[in-house]
C-alpha cells in the first residue's frame, strides 16, 4: 500500500538532506508540536511496552538508567518517575537536549523529598563519532537503557556495539522504531516554514529480522512476553486516527511501529 499525502501534511518547496545532528537541531523547537503521528503511535505502545521493560529489570537498587537518543525527553520523563535510580540522558544534538533540559527542569525541582525523584544527566553524544562510552559512564555499568525511534538514523552494527559496551551482564534494552514497511514509503523529517525546505536526517529502513540478528551478535537477545514473540509491529487502524492525528489517517494499513525488549546475556 502507498501512502498518499493528506490535506494535515505541510507543503514544501524542496527536500534537504542534513547529517542527523544538525537536522535534529533546527527540529527541535517544533518537534514536541508539529503533528509527529508516529511519536503519538510511541507513546500509545509504550503504556505497555515500558512497564514490561520495568519488570524485566533484574538487578537490585540504585539502577542506573540510560536514555539513549533522548531527544526532547519524552521518554527521560518516564524515568524521572522510577525512584533509587540514576539517570543520564544522552543525545547527538544539542538543539533536543536544551529543550529536553528545559522540559525536565520543573518537573525535577518538584521533588521535595531528598530521594523522591531521581537527577538528571544530560550529555552530548554521538554514536556515530566515538566508538567509546559516554564521558559520564564506565563500560558495563548500565543496568538498562531506553532508546525510542532512534535507530532509524543509525547502522544496527554502530547501535548494538554501543549498547553492548554500557549494558552490564542481564541489562535490558527497551527499544522502539519505525517499522521498515514505513520506511521503504518515507522518512522522519519536517517542513522548516522559515525556509519552506522539507529537512531529512540520515534514516535507514532496518527490518525487524535485521535489528534482532544485529542484537544477537552483540549479545542482546529478544525478551519473550507470555510465551509469543517479544517484538510488537504494529500498524494503523482507522480506529487509532482519532487519538494519533490526521496526519496518521494516510498510513492506515501500514505497519509503522516495532519495539520489544532486549536481555544482554
Amino acid at each position: 500500500m502507498m501512502a498518499q499525502p493528506s490535506p494535515a501534511d505541510p507543503s514544501y518547496d524542496c527536500i534537504r538532506y542534513l547529517p542527523t545532528n544538525e537536522a535534529y537541531d533546527r527540529w527541535a523547537s517544533v518537534y514536541d508540536s508539529d503533528g509527529n503521528f508516529l511519536q503519538a503511535l510511541d507513546d500509545l505502545e509504550l503504556r505497555t511496552l515500558f512497564p514490561r521493560f520495568l519488570n524485566s529489570i533484574r538487578s537490585p537498587k540504585p539502577w542506573r538508567l540510560v536514555d539513549l537518543g533522548c531527544g526532547t525527553g519524552r521518554n527521560t520523563s518516564l524515568l524521572l518517575g522510577i525512584r533509587d535510580s540514576d539517570i543520564v540522558a544522552l543525545d547527538a544534538s544539542k538543539g533536543m537536549l536544551e529543550v529536553a533540559k528545559n522540559r525536565l527542569s520543573n518537573t525535577n525541582s518538584d521533588a521535595q523529598v531528598p530521594g523522591q525523584r531521581p537527577d538528571v544527566r544530560f550529555e552530548v553524544f554521538d554514536m556515530l563519532a566515538s566508538s567509546s562510552p559516554p564521558a559520564s559512564l564506565m563500560s558495563h555499568s548500565v543496568d538498562a537503557v531506553i532508546s525510542t525511534l532512534v535507530v532509524e538514523h543509525i547502522p544496527l552494527p554502530t547501535f548494538f556495539a554501543h549498547v553492548s559496551q554500557i549494558l552490564r551482564q542481564g541489562g535490558v534494552l527497551l527499544l522502539t522504531n519505525m517499522h521498515s514497511e514505513m520506511g521503504e514509503i518515507s522518512q522522519a523529517g519536517f517542513v522548516d516554514t522559515a525556509t519552506g525546505e522539507k529537512i531529512r536526517p540520515t534514516s535507514y529502513a532496518h527490518t525487524v529480522e535485521e535489528v534482532v540478528v544485529e542484537a544477537r551478535k552483540c549479545g542482546l537477545v529478544v525478551e519473550l512476553h507470555d510465551e509469543r514473540s517479544g517484538i510488537t509491529q504494529r500498524a494503523v487502524d482507522e480506529s487509532m486516527v482519532e487519538e494519533l492525528g490526521l496526519r496518521s489517517a494516510k498510513w492506515v494499513g501500514v505497519k509503522c511501529w516495532f519495539g520489544g525488549v532486549f536481555r544482554k546475556r
